[in-house]
Order: C-alpha cells, then structure tokens, then sequence
C-alpha cells in the first residue's frame, strides 16, 4: 500500500514538469519575436483576444442562459 501512495505523489510533480516544459517550448519563441515592436503589439493583442474568448465561453458554461 505504501507503494502506491509513493506513486501517486509522483504524478503531480509529473504534471508540474509537463506543464513547465511546455510553456517554456511555446513562450521562448514567442518572447524572442517581441524585438520587432509591430509583432509584439500583434502578439499583446492575440493574448488579450485570448483570454477574453476563454472568459466568454467560461462564462457562458457556468451561467447557460435558460430556455424561453
């Protein structure tokens, strides 16, 4: 029994690494690009697009809006 309590502490420490890994694989080329001031505006403006949309559709399944 002790064994498995072992392995399952392991997973979240999996996660955390996967998750580090890869948003330092999709941030590091992206912050590389904001030397050029037109992309980083273009880059400022997708991740504000993206959160907004992420807010809307979080929104929209937590409060459905009910049926008429």
């Amino acid at each position: 029994m002790r064994e498995f309590f072992v392995n399952v502490t392991r997973y979240p420490r999996y996660l955390i690494a996967f998750g580090l890994g890869v948003a330092s694989s999709v941030l590091e080329p992206l912050l590389a690009r904001t030397r050029n001031p037109v992309t980083a505006v273009a880059l400022i403006g997708a991740l504000i697009s993206g959160l907004m949309t992420l807010g809307l559709v979080l929104r929209a399944m937590v409060n459905p809006v009910p049926a008429a």
